[in-house]
């Protein structure tokens, strides 16, 4: 019993030398575990910025691991809690637990210059009046994504109308039902020619144009609001508006338009709406796809026969130096609200010499 006692007391002395070492111990290995595994991706010590493995100080030198245990010395590695926004969307602020910051740079889309040099109209929905299907190539090879160029879907909803001719005239696009308010994406990388309010669009809506590098440009109407202003940078998924009901349109939903200079073709041949997905990486377009009869589903010879078809017959105007949309009315006995139906405008716009208009 006496052994028993005098080995508790000399263990109760014992104690605190062992937690001592414990306790060093631990913190080693608590520092060489924190920095093997939880580094967060982006951290900033002081002068000393960490990005993934690779340390460097604010001269660009890389730093070893003692140099990283200096600073460690003085205190924990502060950690990322939060980030804000800057006047450039493609700039980030990260805010550290110990008060300090840093500036993060987001990828942007790498667009050639040339894509807004060519019919860059910022104040009206249509630019290329001047391009006719027939001076179009018969074929074109279209890449739409890469490894560096992205895609999303334009919106989740059911399609509740199709590319055809409807009511007598052309749909040309398609139209997801989508709830009101839902977010509308951007379908590729892109510069916005086009965000423009109902006022100035007629049937379209609120509508934003993208255009994009491939040189397609997509068209995104009826939103509640949209979120970019012309010559914005976009990436692919950006959100760029939400679903509304705007301009002609009986009920919440995206009418989505896909175009090559001008001339619209049916946006299946792209996606596959139903499934979400995007049909292939590179898309030939052919020129019997710009017909209104020419639809995702048919094969190449049923398109070209298709494409055969005569549409419906409309009267067009191409406007002259001092002429209105009254006196042009007036000429072929209809209304300015009838042009504007027709040509998606609004009675406010003002024309251009040279533009066509569908009088009947």
């Amino acid at each position: 019993m006496k052994k028993l006692f005098l080995s508790l007391i000399l263990l109760i002395f014992a104690l605190p030398s062992f937690a001592q070492d414990y306790q060093q111990d631990t913190v080693e290995h608590r520092n060489w575990f924190q920095r093997l595994f939880q580094r967060p991706t982006v951290v900033v010590y002081d002068t000393v910025y960490i990005y993934d493995t690779i340390i460097t100080n604010s001269f660009g030198e890389e730093m070893d691991e003692d140099d990283l245990d200096d600073h460690s010395s003085r205190g924990s590695i502060p950690m990322p809690f939060d980030t804000l926004n800057t006047d450039d969307k493609f700039q980030k602020v990260i805010l550290f637990d110990n008060g300090s910051w840093l500036y993060y740079d987001i990828p942007k889309p790498d667009l050639p210059d040339f894509i807004s040099n060519d019919h860059w109209m910022t104040d009206q929905v249509h630019a290329y009046y001047d391009v006719n299907v027939k001076d179009l190539p018969e074929e074109l090879v279209i890449p739409l994504c890469d490894s560096v160029h992205g895609w999303h879907i334009p919106g989740y909803g059911r399609m509740v109308s199709t590319y055809k001719v409807r009511k007598g005239h052309k749909h040309q696009g398609v139209d997801l039902g989508i709830p009101y308010g839902e977010p509308i994406y951007a379908a590729f990388d892109g510069i916005v020619r086009v965000a423009l309010p109902t006022k100035y669009t007629g049937g379209y809506g609120n509508v934003v144009v993208l255009r994009h590098a491939n040189g397609l440009e997509t068209y995104y109407g009826h939103m509640s609001q949209y979120l970019v202003e012309t010559d914005d940078i976009v990436q692919a998924g950006e959100v760029i508006g939400y679903c509304g009901s705007t301009g002609r349109s009986t009920g919440p939903h995206l009418h989505f338009e896909t175009r090559y200079m001008g001339q619209s073709f049916d946006p299946e041949r792209i996606f596959d709406f139903e499934n979400g997905t995007l049909r292939d990486t590179v898309f030939t377009l052919k020129k019997h796809y710009f017909s209104i009869y020419s639809h995702e589903g048919q094969s190449d010879k049923e398109s070209e026969v298709a494409a055969t078809q005569v549409p419906p017959k409309h009267v067009t105007h191409t406007v002259k130096k001092g002429e209105t949309l009254s006196g042009i009315a007036k000429k072929y006995k209809t209304t300015v609200k009838k042009i504007c139906k027709l040509n998606n405008i609004s009675e406010k716009k003002t024309l251009k010499i040279g533009q066509k208009l569908i009088v009947q």
